[in-house]
């Protein structure tokens, strides 16, 4: 639970949220069903189940993208009608929802929501004594706004940088393992679900170490760079390719099996051979290939693309082998 609420900071917004709302105005609904205020205490109670029914639903299905827009929503609109039935003293409850706006949906959608509230608020003249009141209200409830916005670009930004350092080779540019391990998972419950084909693809550079023994890592950092741009260049937007480790990568490919998928590694070992150099001569990649079986883990499935792989090193390198039986395209790829 609480590694769940340190990975997804929208998440930890809603609960506390949740948690808040359930401590914070469960007493004042009690208190206006003791004082025979039934109006007040309906409105403070449908609030406590509606935010905590959110905050449910976003533990249950990981969407926090929706239910935070509704537990916006329904933040900002409560508080103003909980304004304009008790008067001046439900003005405070509008405060922490000006600043928790920015946390659960966009900037601009909270800049939007909290205009809006502000607005019908002031133009709800009875709430007020008077007109300076409702211009200082106007005026406090803005700068909360202002501050909040600030607060969140920083934060989206930061939070946006930490994720890409955490997800993102800084080399290559391409996914990391982290990533990979999520994107297999994926990809494995969507294989499960509509029966599409996935391939996993294992490419190691032959005798990688000897390219940054006698020409030094910066070559040998090129040589990286050289095959992710070669691999993209030659592979479908919806392919990933991600970087395992050291000079080893695995590419992602959905929706081929069969006769395309021995086409797909036959162009892409030809494009390689032919364009992959470095100051010593060319340079050769090994890969070993595996298609998801029904019902199989996501573990077994990266050990056999592994196992072909050190086959295709122990036949002699610079070749493709197949840990599955295929229609063979090219006699010298087929295992």
């Amino acid at each position: 639970m609480l590694k769940r609420l340190r990975a997804d900071f929208r998440l930890s917004i809603i609960t506390i949220l949740g948690a808040t709302s359930l401590l914070g105005i469960t007493p004042f609904a009690i208190m206006r069903f003791l004082q025979d205020d039934l109006v007040a205490g309906a409105i403070d109670t449908t609030l406590v189940l509606t935010i905590f029914g959110g905050m449910a639903y976003a533990w249950i299905t990981g969407d926090t993208r929706r239910s935070g827009m509704v537990l916006a929503v329904i933040a900002c609109s409560g508080a103003v009608v909980v304004a304009m039935v008790v008067g001046e003293v439900g003005l405070f409850w509008l405060y922490p929802c000006l600043v928790t706006t920015f946390f659960l949906v966009s900037p601009r959608v909270a800049t939007l929501l909290n205009l809006t509230s502000i607005g019908v608020i002031v133009l709800q003249g009875d709430v007020f004594q008077d007109d300076i009141q409702k211009w200082t209200f106007t005026a406090t409830a803005m700068v909360v706004s202002a501050t909040a916005y600030a607060f969140a670009l920083r934060t989206n930004s930061q939070r946006e940088r930490l994720e890409q350092l955490a997800t993102i080779d800084p080399l290559t540019g391409v996914k990391n393992r982290r990533s990979m391990d999520e994107e297999l998972d994926l990809a494995a419950a969507h294989a499960e679900r509509t029966g599409i084909p996935y391939a996993l693809v294992m490419l190691d550079i032959d005798h990688f170490k000897k390219v940054n023994d006698e020409y030094g890592h910066g070559v040998g950092d090129e040589v990286l760079i050289d095959l992710v741009r070669l691999i993209q260049q030659s592979t479908r937007k919806s392919d990933e390719l991600f970087r395992y480790g050291g000079e080893e990568f695995v590419l992602l490919l959905p929706g081929v099996d069969g006769a395309g998928l021995v086409a797909v590694m036959n162009n892409l070992q030809h494009i390689l051979r032919k364009k992959m150099t470095h100051p010593g001569g060319p340079i050769t990649v090994s890969v070993g290939v595996a298609l998801l079986k029904h019902g199989e883990s996501v573990g077994s499935w990266l050990e056999r693309a592994d196992g072909a792989l050190y086959e295709a090193k122990e036949a002699g390198r610079d070749r493709v082998v197949f840990s599955d039986t295929m229609p063979a395209a090219n006699p010298e790829l087929a295992s």
